[in-house]
């Protein structure tokens, strides 16, 4: 199991900023999907817990279970490599949280998935993700600053959104967003 604090900054963006974005930092060949399916127990008590849990598929053969909870200023994460196998078991059938993570003990289901068009790149003291998100017939997009320092982060990300001219919009774990078509 690998474990890490995740420090985050992001905001909804709409599609003509996404796309000018792609094309001042030259990402347009660089997209690649992802593929997270989210996990929840019957009545989404994690979801209640700002727990996140999902398998993300970047390829055929890589698949890997994490779960990740809310703070203040970040998120805790650990994550396990599963086979494909394992993955194809856990959407068919659930399973038990604590046969990956043993701080928790909750047997959970699929519940939706979301495809993530990603492209990142190195910027300043962190990494720049623009994310196309598809899901239950939706699309939306959003800019993330990924970074190690959380004050540092929040000043480099505040300059981006004014040097890019971008309202910041509160926007919604991607989670979140993808249990609106299953409540």
């Amino acid at each position: 199991m690998h474990k890490n604090i995740e420090i985050e900054f992001k905001t909804v963006i709409p599609e003509d900023k996404y796309l000018e974005l792609l094309s001042l930092f030259q990402l347009e060949n660089n997209i690649f999907k992802q593929v997270n399916h989210y996990f929840d127990t019957d009545d989404f008590a994690l979801n209640a817990q700002q727990i996140v849990l999902r398998i993300r598929q970047k390829s055929s053969t890589h698949f890997k279970v994490t779960l990740k909870s809310q703070s203040e200023q970040g998120a805790f994460e650990s994550h396990v490599l599963i086979t494909p196998e394992q993955a194809r078991d856990m959407i068919d059938h659930g399973f038990h949280t604590k046969d990956f993570f043993c701080d928790h003990d909750d047997f959970v289901t699929f519940k939706v998935s979301l495809d993530d068009y990603r492209v990142s790149t190195p910027y300043k003291s962190g990494t720049l993700f623009l994310d196309r998100c598809e899901y239950c017939g939706t699309t939306d997009f959003e800019v993330e600053y990924e970074v190690d320092n959380y004050d540092e982060g929040l000043i480099i990300f505040k300059q981006f959104l004014a040097e890019h001219h971008i309202d910041f919009l509160p926007t919604k774990r991607k989670s979140e967003r993808a249990f609106t078509c299953k409540r």
